[in-house]
């Protein structure tokens, strides 16, 4: 299975087998009968036990559509579908993942030099297409990120969406490009010395386009709800096998370097090992040719899934999404303390040096927005275990109007924090555009119809009703917030590329490749075998912040003054690789320091 371009016969799903034959399965047992309708012609399946049907059909070939056909006549797409032949409502198409032929051997780099870049497919070109994201990757590749992160590419519902609302988790969603054009955009990444990673989400499926109801209640456990609906079943085997290998098809049928799985504290599992842990066993255990890292989201701020083993290596997943890092970053830059942002006013400072010194802000403290204790202990982690953001997909589109950090806070306060994002040892993540430094929102847009569109665009006015930009505005305030549903929310999202261009865009860009120059080249080498406790806070009074990180070889020491005023800081031994002014004085200025082997101490 370790091979390039390699797949596997998978539980679910259609699957052309090496004999030119193709087998058809489907775990339906609500239903006593099945039939499966390709290329226009109806066959019934056999019932293989325990819920399965499955159908064995001779010469067919990759392109042929086919449903299954349910015992009223109903016609349902496969969930494990490789491509959908038009929208979630109709046929599927058999795909050979074995028929593109990789022009890249590669092998991965290490984690260490992990640079992520945050995309979506949809917005990032004005095609939105995988083709057109292609023509992007030299400037990529020269702005000297090493991954890219794709939002959630899984067939869902209409033409626009970020993509959590998928419904046929295998297939690549046809409004970007066939499944060969992913490949292709893969392949052509790793000539550019770029690793993919791909977000899934195994927490739910979206509301337009899931017939699994229709065949296999017991899919869902209806004693348990997520924000999104039921919760999955995953203790069923059936349900387990769905997303264990999902995982692995997006892994080795497109050759990704790793999955970001998306907001895993929905994903409840009691089973011994749970699901999370299942995923990762059997990743490791079966992809050997080459690294594959693992990344997480998960506000229960836990460690369990990150741990190390004797010699450093990840044993399960390789980082978490540091959500902690960005909520009291944005705090200092804008003021901000409405919703999660209540948890970040108070004692500011003292978090984001708690965050970058030992990973997490909370670690077992009371939550002041809950009452609740939240994390866990978290400083015995590397710091190559947590990815840290000033801006993301849901940070930036989870406002009322997707203003991104460009917008709202000063210019030398973004100044000030873009190097302590690119210069700490964790790694670091930028959103699409922040490079040049993007204005243009990046607001929450779906493509649904009818009541379902009403709810969304209701539901999301709702959403806003009790902050504070709001209040005492009423519906009138409200309905100014964009419509989800409305195709010129999305057109305003798309990446505006002449910005890049523009004298403004080039400055920025200019000093985004500097920093991270200046990352490869001075402090990648020293993250390798950073063993627990590295991070500690020296000061953190008024802004006025002090770190220090013993890594393998060195010590990394940033000094920033944050707060406004004139503050004395802790002396800084070593050389000084970087300075946000030259002469020490201006507003927020930052200053990183490298003391190397010998002289560290």
């Amino acid at each position: 299975m370790t091979g390039p371009g390699a797949s596997f016969e998978t539980s679910w799903g259609a699957v052309l087998q090496e004999d030119g034959r193709a087998r058809f399965r489907l775990w339906a047992p609500d239903l006593n009968a099945l039939s499966l309708r390709l290329n226009g012609l109806d066959r019934m399946m056999e019932p293989a036990g325990e819920g399965w049907f499955e159908l064995v059909v001779a010469d067919v070939a990759a392109g042929a559509d086919y449903s299954f056909i349910l015992p009223d006549g109903t016609a349902i797409p496969d969930p494990a579908a490789r491509a959908m032949a038009g929208d979630v409502h109709g046929p599927s198409r058999l795909v050979d993942p074995r028929s593109y032929c990789w022009r890249s051997d590669w092998r991965g780099r290490p984690w260490e030099e992990a640079v992520l870049y945050e995309i979506h497919i949809g917005t990032f070109t004005p095609q939105g297409t995988f083709a057109a994201a292609k023509a992007k990757l030299p400037h990529l590749a020269a702005t000297g990120v090493s991954v890219i992160e794709l939002m959630p590419v899984a067939q869902f519902a209409g033409q626009r969406g970020w993509g959590y609302d998928g419904v046929c988790l295998y297939a690549p969603h046809n409004a970007y490009g066939t499944p060969d054009d992913l490949r292709d955009f893969v392949d052509s990444a790793h000539e550019h010395g770029l690793m993919v990673i791909l977000d899934v989400v195994y927490n739910h499926f979206g509301p337009d386009g899931n017939y699994l109801s229709l065949y296999a209640k017991t899919f869902h456990d209806e004693s348990r709800h997520t924000p999104w609906g039921a919760a999955i079943a995953y203790e069923r085997d059936p349900v387990r096998r769905f997303f264990v290998e999902n995982a692995l098809t997006w892994l080795t049928e497109f050759r990704l370097d790793g999955l970001r799985l998306d907001a895993v504290d929905h994903v409840r599992d009691t089973s011994d090992p749970e699901i999370l842990v299942e995923i990762a066993q059997r990743i490791r255990a079966e992809i050997t040719d080459r690294p594959v890292y693992l990344t997480t989201e998960d506000n229960r701020n836990v460690t369990y899934l990150h741990e190390r083993g004797p010699d450093g290596t990840a044993q399960r997943y390789d980082g978490e999404w540091n959500d902690d890092f960005h909520n009291v970053a944005h705090v200092i830059a804008t003021g901000e303390s409405d919703g999660y942002y209540a948890d970040f006013a108070h004692n500011r400072w003292y978090l984001l040096a708690r965050t970058l010194a030992e990973g997490f802000a909370y670690q077992g403290e009371v939550a002041p927005q809950t009452g609740e204790p939240r994390g866990k202990p978290s400083g015995h982690l590397p710091p190559t275990a947590f990815v840290d953001f000033l801006q993301n997909h849901d940070q930036v589109g989870n406002r009322a109007f997707g203003e991104r950090l460009t917008t709202l806070a000063s210019a030398d306060m973004l100044r000030a924090l873009t190097p302590i994002l690119l210069l700490s040892p964790h790694v670091p993540l930028l959103f699409m555009g922040e490079e040049y430094g993007e204005t243009r929102p990046f607001c929450f847009f779906t493509d649904f119809q009818g009541d379902l569109a009403d709810a969304v665009r209701e539901g999301r006015r709702r959403e806003f009703a009790a902050f504070a930009a709001f209040a005492g505005g009423g519906q009138e305030a409200l309905s100014h917030v964009p419509d989800p549903n409305a195709a010129s929310t999305f057109e305003a999202s798309r990446l505006d590329w002449t910005r890049c261009t523009s004298p403004e865009g080039q400055a920025k860009l200019a000093e985004i490749r500097e920093l991270l120059a200046l990352r490869r080249d001075r402090i990648v080498p020293y993250l390798k075998g950073v063993g627990p406790g590295c991070g500690t806070v020296l000061s953190h009074d008024e802004g006025a912040i002090a770190v220090d990180w013993r890594l393998n070889g060195a010590v990394l020491r940033l000094r920033a003054n944050l707060g406004g005023t004139s503050r004395e800081l802790p002396r800084a031994q070593g050389t000084l690789i970087f300075a946000t002014h030259e002469d020490g004085n201006g507003p927020y200025p930052v200053a990183v320091y490298l003391e190397e082997d010998g002289s560290a101490r």
